[in-house]
């Protein structure tokens, strides 16, 4: 059996000759033709070389590895049982869905409270704007995604430090327009951020109080590139100190670019270099400056890292860590790394699950953690949830929850140009009449909602849904706090699934209760 995919993908813009006929080993066409002209990724790289490893139009798309992993939550169901509750009095009027607790806090000394257990990853493209809104309307936190200053036209920096800048300025008010006292906006920064002083500038200057240290760059853990159209950008941005190769500023390279001769201009992430001492030292600079909630964000590393980033969080007190498997989504990964690279999420989660097992044995603080990876929907969530359990207490879904606010802006653009697709334009041809949840937000935010998005709602809208399903699975276990959800919520389908986690499947189950 093969994981891998072929060698073609929308992620790429690519397609196979002879799609039905692929060498699974190789990921090629069983034929190669002497008359195919390339659609393939190969052929991609023929014509393009290098700029073949990234995804196609990346600045305008979001992207998920499309390998098929050999475990993920499908091997699991989730159980379900008829007798009592948990949470709240047995009673059928009380010990109903629609009054499961879900609401949860984000931070530990400085905790705020969350309308549920959410957060919405590192993203700086796309449909950003509601993106944040949406979080904020619904008070869970959201982070913005690392490099953004590299994006900004208005950027002002003084000895390569930033003193102002517009663009962060801008989301951090997508937010905090519509924040009413739960979650929080959460600026994250990678080498190049920590570089130009993001974090000391956005602390000092927007009152930021939640901030994410990412380890690795750009997706996930790979160092961040894209090209540098013209040899003026590519100045500018080396004058900003950001690593450009080949170096710009070499008469040489310079002349040979002018002539076409010689690589393109690359803007590289630098990676990070921390060492434990080097976090703990930041962690407590960043409170002194003062950022009330600091978290880590933390790639599908070797375990060696993953301990240590968990013994630093439990040293330090950090708020939150976010560990994100392989085979989510992501931003601007190399296609190949994004599919071959990486612990698988419920893989990692066991890894993460068993060392903050042993931190706990030996006394130490347990950092509150969260899983990223691939979770979409309300089942997913209430897996991780229950997988994790005691110790994993919050789930980020990403992709999801963007394509969510893209699509309610999309509609929303519909609605004003009378282009509305048929299959929508069935539940009416107003805002009010389309987005359901709209009247629920009028009971927040009074009856005047026509200045939210309809992309900030579409977001909204989709989190109420995962919500309600949650609620939904918890009741059907008869638990109604989230602080109820364990492990024996879930039960492994599949050998490998029961191998990877020690959870009991149900032919154990059933041979445990026949034996007493």
């Amino acid at each position: 059996m093969y994981f891998s995919p072929s060698l073609a993908s929308p992620v790429t813009h690519t397609h196979m000759q002879t799609p039905r006929h692929v060498a699974g080993i190789s990921g090629m066409c069983a034929a190669c033709t002497a008359d195919c002209t390339g659609p393939c990724e190969i052929g991609l790289s023929a014509i393009r070389g290098a700029e073949a490893i990234l995804p196609f139009a990346a600045d305008k798309n979001q992207f998920a590895s499309e390998k098929e992993y050999p475990l993920d939550f499908s091997h699991f169901n989730i159980n379900g049982r008829v007798f009592g509750a948990r949470g709240t009095s047995p009673d059928p009027d009380k010990a109903s869905f629609p009054f499961a607790d879900i609401s949860s806090v984000f931070g530990t000394t400085h905790a705020v409270a969350i309308n549920g257990p959410f957060i919405l990853p590192a993203m700086a493209k796309l449909a950003w704007k509601e993106y944040y809104a949406g979080a904020a309307l619904f008070g869970i936190p959201v982070v913005i995604g690392e490099d953004v200053i590299a994006k900004d036209p208005g950027l002002v920096t003084h000895n390569r430090r930033v003193t102002d800048s517009p663009l962060i300025t801008e989301m951090v008010s997508a937010f905090r327009q519509y924040q009413l006292g739960c979650g929080d906006i959460v600026l994250q920064a990678n080498a190049d951020d920590e570089y130009h002083g993001v974090l000391e500038y956005a602390i000092d200057r927007l009152n930021i109080k939640s901030v994410e240290l990412k380890f690795g760059q750009a997706a996930k853990g790979i160092q961040g590139m894209s090209q540098v159209p013209d040899l003026k950008d590519a100045l500018r941005l080396k004058k900003l100190g950001y690593l450009i190769v080949p170096d710009p500023t070499d008469p040489v390279v310079a002349e040979a670019y002018a002539k076409g001769i010689g690589p393109v201009f690359e803007k590289i992430g630098r990676l990070p270099m921390w060492t434990p001492e080097m976090l703990l030292s930041r962690v407590a600079d960043l409170r002194r400056l003062g950022a009330e909630r600091i978290c880590f964000k933390m790639g599908p590393f070797d375990p060696r890292d993953v301990a240590t980033v968990l013994q630093v969080a439990s040293e330090a007190g950090i708020d939150l860590v976010t560990f994100d498997g392989a085979g989510g989504g992501t931003g601007h990964s190399p296609v190949k790394m994004m599919n071959e690279w990486g612990i698988p999420t419920v893989t990692l989660e066991m890894t993460v699950y068993h060392i903050l097992e042993n931190l706990k044995k030996a006394g130490k603080q347990l950092p509150p953690v969260a899983m990223a990876g691939g979770f979409t929907t309300e089942d997913q969530v209430y897996k991780g949830l229950a997988l994790g359990a005691p110790y994993i207490g919050m789930i980020a879904i990403g992709r999801a929850a963007m394509a969510s606010a893209s699509v309610g802006r999309q509609i929303g653009e519909a609605l004003k140009n009378g282009t509305l697709p048929k299959e929508i334009a069935r539940f009416g041809s107003t805002v009010d009449e389309v987005f359901a949840d709209l009247r629920l937000l009028k009971a927040t935010y009074g009856t005047d909602v026509s200045k939210i998005p309809t992309g900030a709602i579409g977001l909204y809208s989709f989190l109420n849904r995962v919500s309600v399903g949650l609620k939904q699975l918890m009741a059907l276990n008869r638990k109604f706090a989230l602080h109820y959800i364990d492990r024996e919520d879930i039960v492994p389908l599949t050998d490998i699934a029961a191998e990877e986690t020690g959870l009991a499947t149900y032919k154990e189950r059933t041979q445990s209760i026949l034996s007493v």
